[in-house]
């Protein structure tokens, strides 16, 4: 049920013809060629970004974050931290 079979195909290819015509067909096929370049590179791109290392200093390792920092806001001043008695 499930494979496809050249009827199938036959069938498909018609319905193509019918609902584009012959004179766009030419035209629909290099857009979705230039689609699949773009496509297939952008993937290789991602792949290559996933392999290589980091290209920053040190030794490798990152540290992160627990979150327990004070946010900063730019241009403009914080609130002191609540138990913080230190004035500016």
């Amino acid at each position: 049920m499930g494979m496809l079979k050249p009827w199938h195909i036959i069938v498909l290819v018609v319905v193509i013809l019918l609902l584009f015509g012959a004179r766009r067909l030419p035209d629909l096929a290099k857009s979705v060629g230039q689609s699949l370049k773009i496509f297939k590179s952008e993937v290789k791109d991602l792949r290559e970004d996933d392999t290589t290392p980091p290209a920053a200093g040190g030794t490798g390792t990152t540290s992160t974050s627990t979150g327990t920092s004070a946010p900063t806001v730019t241009g403009g001043t914080t609130s002191p931290e609540p138990g913080d008695t230190s004035k500016g």
